[in-house]
């Protein structure tokens, strides 16, 4: 499947504009993408919410959420404040599914980090990637602290068998600190994967003929060039054996 699954080490720290960033590269070379948020939290009935942002930054993609909470809470928690039934990973893997019948590239963004919970039984954004046998790459912060929450992220991805597909900085400062500059180096080994770009921070303001070219320079070249959905997914699957 051409399914990668999106985490983050916290909230906050860019995983829509990198889900964005992949979607460009891939609709930038004629590629069919849908981006799957199982839970948005914090978002009323009429907010328009990350997937919007998403097609405004990258273009023409096929959204999907399963559920939308009001309270800017873990989902399962939202979900239980709302009243309403929550999202079962289960749920999540089988939307991926459907749309990857019709699409090059399925991208599905978590909420939160990687073990925040969905739903009242404790499943999480590494139960659907599990279930789906993809990918995950992670979005990580600039600075003190990334590196902790880097390595908690790859140890409880390889617990699980799941491939970590990678590393992006979700927001570069324009001015970097020292413990910044020094991510670039230890970013790969904490997560032993791959360092595969830094966005710059306030990439989410700029127009979409500027994102697209943002990404090209931030991700492309560590992607091989043109980015490839299939051949992405296919690689990162063949390295997980």
């Amino acid at each position: 499947m051409s399914v990668v699954v999106l985490t983050g080490t916290g909230t906050g720290v860019g995983k829509t504009v990198v889900a964005a960033a992949v979607a460009a590269l891939a609709l930038d070379v004629r590629q069919r993408v849908a981006v799957l948020k199982p839970a948005q939290t914090g978002v009323g009935p009429d907010d328009p919410g990350d997937l919007a942002e998403i097609e405004r930054l990258a273009g023409p993609i096929t959204a999907r959420e399963l559920a939308r909470f009001p309270d800017p809470l873990a989902p399962a928690t939202a979900a239980r404040r709302a009243g309403t039934a929550p999202v079962h990973p289960s749920q999540a893997a089988a939307a991926a599914v459907e749309l990857n019948r019709t699409h090059d590239l399925v991208i599905v963004e978590g909420a939160g980090g990687l073990l925040v919970r969905f739903d009242d039984d404790g499943g999480t954004v590494a139960d659907v990637a599990w279930a789906l046998g993809v990918p995950v790459l992670i979005v990580a912060e600039a600075g003190l602290g990334t590196l902790n929450a880097t390595a908690l992220t790859a140890e409880a991805l390889q617990r699980r068998g799941i491939t970590c597909a990678g590393v992006v900085i979700g927001a570069w400062p324009a001015e970097p600190d020292l413990a910044a500059r020094c991510n670039l180096e230890d970013l790969p080994v904490a997560a032993n994967a791959q360092l595969l770009g830094a966005l710059p921070a306030g990439a989410s303001a700029l127009s979409r003929p500027e994102f697209l070219a943002t990404a090209r320079r931030s991700l492309a070249p560590s992607l091989g060039g043109e980015f490839d959905a299939k051949g992405f997914a296919a690689q990162q699957l063949s390295a997980a054996g």
